[in-house]
């Protein structure tokens, strides 16, 4: 077999690739038998029935069609292999000549991954919000477990903002009930606004008994986007007590002796989080820097079909009725052209990301180890509440084993590109980044059971996911990709994508 690759762009070739018949003898012959087994001709036994009554009974023209059609996808991989491109998505193959007795000859035009100059990673410099953790955010930690432990008591009065309520709704469009938006002994929180808009306004003042009728538009249902008529009746007023703040208190919510210790630890832990989100912005911001540094051509269908993608996401939120996604823009502020513009631009970034990480990660020659998979799965398992066995099976049997592997991948490169930069705070302070995208300790170190260590001994999951790695890194090399749709674990150009999505449906 012999090919060749012509560069239509920086993101698209086509492959030429000429098959002689004589390659193609080993098809013909397992059609054959394949074909034998399934007919029967008066006096052969089934499956011994001879070529050539084969090629007489369906056609000799129709025998060599089953025979490159079953042939072509290998013939493919073949010369992607023997070519050293990189495929994003699949290929448009055209059979540009098929005669019996004569080589084969087709081309197949790819979007493929493009070549990417990267900066000397040492020379990046990244600045990031430091970590301040105020007495008020302190406070409000403190407040939120506070109201955990409070309690509840009937006040005779009329509502207020903070009270609990129960209460009665029903809704009415142009005087017919409406009757999903009907309910009894509901129980709300005045000032949340998590239900109907309006609600709380018409509660403040009502008594326990009394009903208030207000305007409100409904966002679900038959009637979405339609104004109702809504009642309103208060069926009981609580009020929350909270207990006081002190080292009783401090005794029934924690661990802790002292108020002065729960307050120490809160502390610490609002620490830890803003300790995640200054991960998050460095690793962001690196990508930026990234991106400002190099040129990343885009593969437009690519692009195109992670757009199409967030377009769908937005509209099946709302059934696809294009007049309801219309209001909804309005109610926005937005026209239908704005959105798709910010989508394109979310879809470009996502695109441009991956890209780029996947060539940073070749340049580096990341390699993903079992722990490094099996450490995703356990996050990743406990973020939806479920078993990482269970997770496990799941990406297996659904093929998205890849997907997770090539984006552990990613997370594995840019936590390299975070290593090598110089990242300093708005202070001007440099920020030690190995307590977020740290190395793991050695095997012959002493280290406390993780979550890896756990899966391990609960499931077994780091066995197989280490036969997963294999499986899923040829995988990975095969497929694109820049073209998955859903990196469900995702990148962050791909969450501002779904971002954008859900403020249309919403």
């Amino acid at each position: 077999m012999k090919s060749s690759v012509e560069q239509l762009s920086p993101t698209r070739v086509r492959i030429n690739v000429e098959v002689p018949f004589t390659e193609l003898e080993p098809d013909f012959q397992r059609a054959y038998k394949e074909l034998a087994k399934q007919v029967r001709l008066p006096g052969f036994r089934p499956g011994k029935a001879p070529a050539k009554l084969l090629e007489a009974r369906f056609g000799r023209e129709a025998m060599l069609d089953q025979v490159v059609s079953e042939a072509l996808p290998a013939r493919y991989g073949q010369a992607v292999a023997e070519s050293e491109v990189q495929p994003l998505g699949q290929p448009n193959i055209e059979v540009t000549k098929k005669e019996y007795g004569q080589e084969l000859a087709f081309t197949a035009e790819v979007d493929v991954r493009p070549k990417i100059t990267l900066p000397d990673l040492s020379a990046l410099t990244v600045t990031v919000d430091p970590i301040e953790v105020s007495d008020d955010d302190v406070d409000a930690e403190l407040q939120s477990l506070r109201a955990r432990f409070g309690t509840l008591t009937g006040v005779d009065r009329p509502v207020a903002l903070g009270d609990f309520v129960s209460i009665d709704l029903s809704a009415t469009v142009d005087g017919e009930g409406v009757p999903n938006a009907a309910a009894e002994g509901l129980s709300h929180e005045v000032g949340s606004g998590r239900l109907i808009a309006g609600l709380d306004d018409a509660l403040v003042g009502l008594s326990a008994d009394e009903s208030r009728e207000f305007t409100a538009k409904l966002a679900t249902g038959e009637h979405a986007g339609q104004d109702a008529q809504v009642t309103v009746s208060v069926r009981s007023i609580k009020v929350r007590e909270l207990p006081e703040l002190d080292d009783e208190f401090a005794q029934l919510a924690s661990e802790f002796d002292t108020i002065d210790e729960l307050r120490s630890n809160l502390r610490d832990q609002v620490r830890q989080v803003k300790r995640a989100q200054q991960a998050e912005q460095i690793r962001n911001a690196t990508i930026d820097a990234l991106l400002e540094r190099v040129d990343v051509p885009l593969p437009e269908a690519i692009v195109q079909a992670r757009f199409d993608s967030a377009m769908h996401g937005a509209l099946s939120g709302l059934n696809h009725d294009e007049a309801k996604f219309a209001e909804v823009l309005a109610e926005q502020g937005k026209s239908r052209e704005q959105f798709e513009t910010e989508a394109r631009t979310a879809a470009e970034t996502d695109v441009k990301s991956q890209l780029l990480l996947d060539a940073l990660a070749d340049e580096l020659q990341i390699q993903v180890g079992q722990e490094d998979l099996t450490e995703r799965l356990v996050a990743t398992s406990r973020q939806y509440g479920i078993e990482p066995q269970q997770l496990f099976t799941y990406l297996q049997e659904n093929n998205q084993l890849p997907a997770m592997f090539a984006d552990v991948r990613r997370g594995l490169a840019i936590a390299a590109a975070v290593e090598a930069a110089t990242v300093t705070d708005t202070d001007g302070n440099t920020i030690d980044t190995s307590g977020f995208f740290g190395k793991r300790p050695k095997a012959d170190e002493a280290e406390p059971a993780g979550e890896a260590e756990e899966a391990d001994k609960s499931t077994g999951l780091a066995d197989e996911a280490g036969k997963a790695v294999d499986q899923a890194g040829d995988q990975a090399d095969e497929e694109s990709d820049g073209a998955e749709e859903s990196d469900k674990a995702g990148e962050r150009s791909e969450v501002e994508a779904s971002d954008a999505s859900d403020d249309a449906a919403k």
